[in-house]
């Protein structure tokens, strides 16, 4: 994937090859070397039976996010994946906007460790990420 191209069409709002994004409504609101901050609506059909928003919706909009922050130290030639991405929960929420922000905390060589840290509209933190990401050589 020629990640600086794609970066460039989607901080231009011009429709990218990531139909998740579009799946879940995440909408790029920065970007800039190291950091990436998107944010999403919280949809009823989000929500579990408690009437609260299910975890994982959170972990998505940080794995995201963290991902397009890595996204803009990367070369030509190298890719990402997720090895490792530990969650807390801190807060629950039931409607309104979710902002997620993320930024590197170390770039190795092989190595990205990221974190991220997704709040409600009142600016309440609702889950904290930490990601670890391998760097891809492309052959």
């Amino acid at each position: 994937m020629n990640y600086p191209a794609y970066l460039k069409k989607l901080a231009a709002g011009e429709p990218v090859a990531n139909p998740f994004l579009t799946f879940m409504d995440m909408t790029l609101e920065e970007l800039r070397d190291g950091y990436a901050r998107f944010s999403m609506p919280v949809r009823p059909e989000y929500l579990q039976g408690a009437g609260v928003m299910q975890g994982g919706i959170s972990v998505a909009l940080s794995s995201e996010t963290v991902a397009h922050a890595v996204m803009t130290t990367l070369g030509p030639d190298e890719g990402i994946t997720t090895i490792e991405l530990k969650n807390n929960f801190l807060s629950q929420v039931s409607g309104g906007r979710l902002t997620a922000e993320a930024t590197l905390f170390k770039r190795g060589r092989r190595i990205i460790i990221a974190d991220c840290i997704v709040s409600d509209d009142a600016g309440k933190i609702i889950s904290r990420s930490t990601s670890s990401l391998m760097v891809l050589k492309k052959n």
